[in-house]
């Protein structure tokens, strides 16, 4: 996909073109009071200037289409160290036949304490989708609420948006040809 830019000088119409990385990238997520749905928007509008991005809230009832989906990425709040039972219930449900071959990454929001003590989502979540064949891009990563419910600590939807942003770069990377 290009995007291009026209200008006339002297009659002539010049095209300046900028290459753009298409992808088709899904974040799926699932949110008790809003602040993990928050940071699964901001990172589905970072990826959206690439390609197309979707946020989507996991819906029990509802299959998760994969189809056509080359960057997949999981969030929810930890609870109890770790993913909400509807997150779980879906990484453990899910085929590696789906999975396998995907690029991915996970998140989390959970408190600003040592992981050891609250827990992370995001790295259960990374290891159950390691072994049904995900290649994950990028470290788990945890963004942090000030309270159990909420709100989001200050500068956590910047920090989301440059994550994402820096997901994208790894993506081009791993596009690019070997020399």
């Amino acid at each position: 996909m290009l995007d291009r830019a026209y200008a006339y000088v002297g009659g002539i119409m010049l095209v300046a073109r900028k290459e753009k990385i298409l992808m088709n990238a899904l974040v799926l997520y699932d949110s008790q009071y809003g602040d993990t749905e928050r940071i699964a928007q901001t990172i589905a509008d970072a990826l959206a200037e690439f390609g197309e991005a979707r946020a989507v809230r996991l819906d029990p009832g509802q299959p998760v289409q994969l189809q056509g989906v080359d960057l997949f990425i999981v969030g929810c709040p930890t609870q109890g160290w770790r993913p909400t039972p509807a997150i779980q219930a879906f990484l453990e449900e899910a085929s590696s036949e789906e999975l396998r071959g995907l690029a991915g990454a996970c998140f989390d929001t959970r408190f600003r304490l040592p992981r050891f003590m609250t827990g992370s989502a995001s790295k259960v979540m990374a290891g159950k989708l390691r072994e049904k064949g995900v290649s994950l891009l990028a470290e788990p990563e945890s963004f942090f609420v000030k309270g159990a419910e909420g709100p989001l600590s200050d500068g956590e939807l910047e920090r989301a948006s440059t994550w994402a942003r820096q997901i994208v770069e790894k993506v081009e990377a791993s596009r690019r040809p070997s020399p």
